[in-house]
Order: C-alpha cells, then sequence, then structure tokens
C-alpha cells in the first residue's frame, strides 16, 4: 500500500524556523522508525530463491513452518553446526512446549548466534541453559482451572471472562503459562484439552449468556489466529448477541510470528473487521490484543499489516512479557515501546515472567522490572506506556508489580493481595533463585528455610492472618 502525504501549506513550510528549546536528535532517537524491509528470509538456504509475493502466503507460512527438531535442522542446520542442534535436541525432550516455528521468525533469528539471540531464546530450548524449576513453582501457577466454570471459560475478575476456544497456536512460547494445556503432550507434561468442540463452546456461550455482569470477554486459547473465519464469525457473532457483552478482545501471538495472514488472508482478515463494524453498530468495542517482545520482531510487513487493521477501523493493543535476555533492559523496552506504536500497536502491558515450568532461565526479578519501568515512564506520552503487571501466583490475577504489601530482594520473596478477587488470601510471588543475591540464594538451599522465610516474608507484610492461595 503506497504512502499517502498530505500537503502543507505554503504560510507554514516558508516561516522561518524558531530556535530550538532541545538539543537536535540523535540517530537513535528515530531507531524505532527504522524498519526491515529487504528479503531477509533469503539468507536461510532453503528460502534463498522465495518471492516476497511466496513469502507472503500464509499457506506457505504454514507449510513450512517447523514443528519437529529434524525439521529445524533441515532448515538451518548447515547455518549453526552439529553442536547446536544437538543442545536444541536435548532442550525439546526436557521442554513442556512443542516446537512450532513459522519461516517469518526463523529469518528473523541471527543463526550466526543463536544462542544470544532474542528471538531464539523465547521458542526454541537448549539444554545447556536449562535451570532447576524454582521449589515453589506450580504447573498451573495462576490457577486457571480453579476459576473454570466450563472447561473452555476461565471466570475470575467478576465482570471479564477468559474463552479459551481452542488448544493450537502458530507458535509456541517456551514461557506459555498455559503450558499445562496448550500445544499437545510432551515428555515433561501431560496436557489439559481445550479442543474446538460445539458442546463446549455452547455450554461457554449458555454460561455467559446467564452472568449478567460479564461485560468483557477476552476470545483466547490457544490462539485466535488459528479460528477459521467460519468459526471466528460464530463465535464473534454470539458473543455481540448476548446483550450485556460490551468488549470482545480477540488475543493472538499470530501478527508477532506471521503477519502476512492479515494481508494475504482476506477471508481470515474480513471477517475480524467486520466483527469490528458490527461492534460499532451496537456501540460495542471488538478488538485484537496481540504479543510482540521484542523491536526485531516488527518488520515492515508488520507496519503493513497493522496498517490494514487501522485503516479498517480496528483497535490492536500489545502485551509484552518481561523476559531476560530478550527485553530486560530500559533501552530495549523504550525501542519496544515506541517502534510499537510507530505502526499503530498501543502498548498496554508489560507482564513480569509467570512461574513456568522449564524456563528459569527466561525469569527476572522483581526489582529488576522495577527499575526498567522508571525508565520506562516518561520516555514517551502516557497512553503509549504499557502498565507494568504481575499476575499473581495462586488466582489473584493482575496487579502492578510495585503495588506489593512487602518485597523482600534478599529472598526475592514479593506479597501481593488482590482484594477484589478475594479479600481473605494473599499471593507469593518467587524471584527465580540464581539472581538472588548469595545470603538468599544459601536460604533457598535448605529445605528447612522454605516455610521460614514465607513467614517471615508475611509477618513483615503484616499478613501472616490471611490465607495463603497455594
Amino acid at each position: 500500500m503506497p504512502e499517502q502525504r498530505l500537503t502543507l501549506p505554503d504560510r507554514i513550510t516558508e516561516l522561518e524556523t524558531p530556535d530550538p528549546l532541545k538539543p537536535d536528535p540523535d540517530a537513535d532517537m528515530f531507531a524505532h522508525r527504522d524498519l526491515r524491509s529487504d528479503a531477509f528470509w533469503q539468507h536461510i538456504p532453503r528460502f534463498a530463491n522465495t518471492s516476497e509475493s511466496e513469502f507472503l502466503d500464509s499457506k506457505f507460512q504454514n507449510k513450512n513452518s517447523a514443528k519437529t527438531a529434524e525439521q529445524l535442522e533441515r532448515l538451518v542446520g548447515e547455518l549453526t553446526g552439529d553442536a547446536f542442534m544437538k543442545d536444541v535436541k536435548e532442550g525439546l525432550r526436557q521442554a513442556p512446549m512443542l516446537l512450532r516455528l513459522s519461516p517469518y521468525l526463523l529469518s528473523l533469528i541471527d543463526w550466526e548466534n543463536p544462542y544470544d539471540d532474542p528471538i531464539r531464546r523465547q521458542f526454541i530450548p537448549v539444554a545447556s541453559k536449562r535451570l532447576p524449576d524454582h521449589p515453589m513453582l506450580q504447573l498451573d501457577s495462576l490457577h486457571e482451572q480453579k476459576d473454570s466454570p466450563t472447561s473452555s471459560l476461565v471466570h475470575r475478575y467478576p465482570d471479564k471472562v477468559l474463552f479459551l476456544a481452542l488448544d493450537v497456536c502458530p507458535v509456541y512460547c517456551r514461557f506459555c503459562t498455559r503450558s499445562y494445556a496448550i500445544g499437545g503432550d510432551t515428555e515433561s507434561v501431560d496436557k489439559v484439552s481445550y479442543k474446538p468442540k460445539s458442546s463446549n463452546w455452547d455450554e461457554a456461550f449458555a454460561y455467559l449468556l446467564s452472568r449478567r455482569e460479564v461485560e468483557d470477554v477476552v476470545v483466547s486459547g490457544g490462539d485466535a489466529y488459528f479460528l477459521p473465519p467460519n468459526r471466528l464469525r460464530e463465535i464473534g457473532e454470539i458473543l455481540l448477541a448476548i446483550p450485556h457483552i460490551r468488549r470482545i478482545r480477540f488475543a493472538t501471538k499470530g501478527p508477532a510470528v506471521m503477519p502476512m495472514r492479515i494481508l494475504t488472508d482476506d477471508e481470515w482478515t474480513g471477517t475480524l473487521l467486520d466483527l469490528a463494524e458490527q461492534g460499532r453498530q451496537f456501540d460495542k468495542e471488538v478488538c485484537l490484543h496481540t504479543h510482540f517482545n521484542h523491536p526485531a520482531e516488527i518488520t515492515d510487513i508488520t507496519r503493513r499489516a497493522m496498517s490494514r487493521l487501522f485503516q479498517g477501523g480496528l483497535k490492536v493493543r500489545n502485551q509484552s512479557v518481561l523476559i531476560r535476555g530478550v527485553n530486560d533492559d530500559a533501552d530495549t523496552m523504550n525501542l519496544l515501546t515506541k517502534r510499537l506504536s510507530w505502526v499503530n500497536l498501543q502498548p498496554y502491558y508489560v507482564y513480569q515472567h509467570d512461574m513456568v515450568k522449564g524456563v528459569e532461565d527466561l525469569r527476572t526479578t522483581v526489582g529488576q522490572t522495577l527499575e526498567i519501568e522508571r525508565n520506562v515512564r516518561g520516555f514517551t506520552a502516557g497512553f503509549n506506556t504499557p502498565t507494568f503487571v504481575n499476575d499473581v501466583p495462586g488466582g489473584g490475577g493482575k496487579r502492578d508489580v510495585h503495588s506489593f504489601d512487602y518485597y523482600d530482594e534478599t529472598t526475592g520473596i514479593s506479597v501481593y493481595r488482590s482484594p477484589s478477587v478475594d479479600e481473605d488470601r494473599v499471593h507469593l510471588y518467587f524471584d527465580p533463585i540464581p539472581l538472588l543475591p548469595d545470603e538468599g540464594q544459601a536460604r533457598w538451599a535448605d529445605r528447612r528455610e522454605h516455610s521460614r522465610m514465607i513467614d517471615e516474608t508475611l509477618a513483615a507484610a503484616g499478613c501472616e492472618a490471611l490465607e495463603l492461595a497455594n
């Protein structure tokens, strides 16, 4: 789509420039506008002769996605060497999530230095970097299954429900908080099923119809990107027909891993935009929530895809996760925030990394998150500044990361209350042990100290009388 420009009147362009109040910006100030527009996929031998039109076909992306270690090796093995691929194979054997990587994502990874690449770290495990899980970890750390009135719903907040419509995604994130359910069984996890059965969906719709307090529904799973257009329309139109539902959010990683579907799958994109238009006719909001974690994930293909949605009147918001070695410094997070805004993606949330099985090497401390937030806030306009949150273990929901009642940086234990969910319970988040000071690491090495540390922290927070969510 060619870029269109309005013409400035001569009376503006011919004025003498006023004296500046600030120094001229350096090149870094504009880095967020520098989007990759080259044929970056052609450095992968298998895609060396792939044209742009073929690469932009979502069917090509799906057909050529790497779903096994052997497929990955055929695509990039000659760029990385045997030692790295052996590390990956063992990492996948131990991982709770399966592998699925589109040619788009594969092409954005720096295969000359894959260990340090921020995209590789998110999706391809290596055994050599694996750390022991925290002793307080639970597989379903957010207790979603305890808040499920039907097999497809999570009803935690009074007026909001999460609709888990399916259990597959266009990519499998190592850090997925639903590793207990998404992507099929692995050697380390037998999964709960969210198969897209009509009976499950109908039961969910009946529940939503009966709960007049529910005004907000997030359609996730799995990933709404993999809903066929007719099923996407079915969900959207039934939810729009329920009188008290005012906001529908389709959640998807798709724009970050396969943005070309928005450009070339006219039936799917047209269905989504049509649902948004139907919503406006009934004064209801239909929007898209997506998930970019690093500036390198945003290319000119992303910009073009977001432009199509923007011009179609669809609001798109972004939710990031703070990940060690990916975006856990202020410069990267600021660049991500500005680049998202540049392509009409509103930065919405940055999550403290959930306590997820098999990815202790990706988590950061609450203290580090607080420092990054200090540096991000004020860097750009407030409505384009994400809120940093901790979706606290035990089903407390999202809390501003700085809203803890107490935080012990030595033991890494932070205490959160969530009165709107349950005023009698208290929730604990635990920093990764290898990032704690020596004293904290020593105490966690002694199992007899675990309950003592928790009791000390609850007492310091004045919460010892509250029930501990676990």
